[in-house]
């Protein structure tokens, strides 16, 4: 069975009581980078060079105190820990990773966006929202856990 990334099936929890925000978030994404540092060790430079990683969201602005963005806003400055499972989960053992249904995790500190954090344009639309977003730095490189 194949086990591409499809578009429609993410799933996000964050924080150690491991809180659903799928439906907070439009975007989700794991970007990796060359880790901008003054020093770069022998084993680094072999590796290929250090790395970053940082989770990219983009968050519904809602101020809620059970939403994304209030999450966000109050907890700013501190390590969370996050799940992301790019496929969704498995009905059957929905808490169990399988190569089908893989989950990435790690640690994030959260950090409010440069730039802007609240409000935005008019919209004629009646269903349309303004959002925010939000680059977090993991801590490490992200976990891949497959069973």
């Amino acid at each position: 069975m194949a086990t591409i990334i499809g578009t429609r099936k993410a799933k996000l929890f964050i924080g150690a009581g491991v809180t659903d925000f799928t439906s907070d978030v439009s975007s989700i994404k794991l970007v990796a980078g060359e880790k901008d540092s003054d020093f770069m060790s022998f084993t680094e430079a072999n590796a290929g060079g250090a790395r970053d990683y940082t989770l990219a969201l983009t968050i519904r602005q809602d101020t809620a105190a059970a939403s994304l963005w209030y999450y966000a806003w109050s907890l700013a400055g501190s390590d969370v820990a996050y799940q992301f499972w790019p496929n969704g989960q498995n009905s059957v053992s929905p808490t169990t990773p399988t190569a089908a249904y893989p989950k990435f995790s790690g640690t994030v500190t959260i950090r409010e966006p440069d730039g802007d954090l609240l409000g935005g344009e008019a919209n004629r639309s009646s269903t349309a929202v303004n959002v925010i977003e939000v680059e977090w730095q993991c801590t490490a490189k992200p976990t891949l856990d497959v069973a």
